[in-house]
């Protein structure tokens, strides 16, 4: 029996085993050998699984490195490259989408941390949000605010005024994330939502609320008694 058709058997078992079962009692290595049949045809892509592992740690690594970084393991071009970045990018969508297409308000906290969490799915950088909502507190619309670095993130107030007016809110909810992994405020972050709830109630738009967000979780810096507003609109 020739290599190819021993691959060929291994693939088809694979596939028809995700479709079967989905991916729930897949190993980290066949996810990966899974993901890498699409963009690697004909070739054995266990070993190559295996190194991507070894060399990054764990399948969720795998997919957040970069393009050019993917590029160093002997073996994956820029089309594999490119393909295992994207689904991270399509994870992401995907999530975005189909909160929007969801326009039941928002009416407290964890609603509003549920909707928000799936902007930040294979986000690597610090980035901020601004939730838009409507008197009745229904999404209006989620601008991108601001982007830096690993550990930090501008909040420009002007673009915050800008994009909340622009879209006729009512209210907005800020959020951003902490990529290090903790969901815990920092003098700054308190600082910066001082900063932004003065500057929109001179609008008359309330800041309802600023979420920190890390590895699928949140913190609410108004449960959590780092800001307060009269008027806020969301409950607990």
């Amino acid at each position: 029996m020739s290599n190819r058709s021993i691959h060929d058997g291994h693939r088809g078992r694979l596939r028809e085993r995700f479709l079967a079962e989905g991916l729930d009692n897949f190993t980290d290595v066949q996810v990966l050998e899974l993901l890498l049949f699409y963009c690697i045809p004909r070739q054995d892509t266990n070993a190559l699984a295996h190194e991507l592992l070894r060399q990054f740690g764990s399948l969720s690594q795998v997919l957040e490195t970069s393009v050019e970084g993917l590029k160093t393991v002997k073996g994956i071009g820029e089309n594999a490259a490119t393909f295992l970045r994207l689904i991270p990018a399509v994870t992401r969508y995907y999530a975005v989408d189909r909160g929007m297409r969801n326009d039941a308000p928002l009416l407290t906290t964890e609603d509003v941390g549920k909707y928000l969490l799936g902007y930040f799915q294979g986000q690597s950088n610090e980035t901020v949000y601004l939730l838009c909502l409507d008197a009745k507190c229904k999404p209006l619309c989620c601008p991108k605010i601001g982007e830096g670095s690993v550990n930090s993130a501008g909040v420009p107030v002007r673009r915050v005024v800008e994009a909340a007016l622009s879209a006729n809110a009512t209210s907005v909810v800020l959020a951003h994330n902490h990529p290090s992994g903790i969901a815990l405020p920092s003098k700054e972050d308190i600082l910066t939502t001082r900063r932004v709830a003065a500057a929109l109630d001179a609008v008359e738009v309330t800041l309802a609320d600023h979420l920190v967000v890390a590895d699928g979780d949140f913190v609410s810096m108004l449960q959590s008694g780092y800001y307060r507003h009269n008027e806020c609109r969301i409950g607990f």
